[in-house]
């Protein structure tokens, strides 16, 4: 497992649950590591600008998206990982990876029944499709979740789980060898580390 370090993400939680799980795991900062790779990881934390300019700063980018849509190697995108696959979102003017058609929004307050409206943070349910990525975590499954924005997908067949907060909204995204999820797999106890099992066994 490689997980892509260009400055945006919790790498050190993620290596703890590889290690864990007896799956060896390497941190590229380079892209001989990443043209090495057979299985990455693009985690992410903050602003969407703010994410997207420290990958396309980092020089890693042009090597990142040949393994994943020349060589197809299998990508998951963590928190705003996921929503940098999309096209663009509300929260910033830059365009996104465009790998999963889709925008990126804010969620409507008005929509929120709860006391705490915006972030969404804390744990929920998760309703996943058929997708490898959720084998053997049934619907109900409980996932960490910090974000105030959310993917929505242009194609409905790209989504792979959905969670409710307020709205029913797409946790998960895959197409191909592309999967994304916005919850925090490595702060997600037993289900996150078997999240991570099967997208290394994908």
């Amino acid at each position: 497992m490689t997980i892509v370090d260009y400055g945006c993400g919790n790498i050190k939680a993620f290596v703890n649950v590889f290690i864990k799980l007896n799956i060896p795991v390497i941190i590229a900062t380079s892209k001989a590591k990443i043209e090495a790779a057979s299985r990455l990881i693009l985690p992410g934390v903050g602003a969407f600008d703010f994410v997207m300019s420290s990958f396309n700063q980092s020089g890693l980018r042009d090597v990142v998206e040949k393994k994943v849509l020349g060589e197809k190697t299998p990508v998951l995108g963590i928190c705003a990982g996921m929503q940098i696959l999309s096209d663009a979102s509300e929260e910033g003017t830059m365009e996104g990876l465009g790998w999963i058609s889709g925008k990126v929004r804010m969620f409507e307050i008005t929509k929120i029944p709860f006391s705490t409206k915006n972030p969404h943070m804390g744990w929920n349910e998760i309703k996943p499709s058929a997708s490898a990525l959720f084998c053997d975590i049934p619907a109900g499954s409980r996932f960490y979740f910090v974000h105030s924005y959310y993917f929505e997908e242009k194609n409905n067949e790209d989504a792979i789980a959905r969670t409710n907060y307020g709205i029913d909204f797409t946790s998960a995204v895959g197409k191909d060898n592309v999967f994304g999820v916005q919850f925090h797999p490595e702060k997600s106890h037993s289900n996150g580390a078997k999240l991570l099992y099967n997208f290394a066994n994908i």
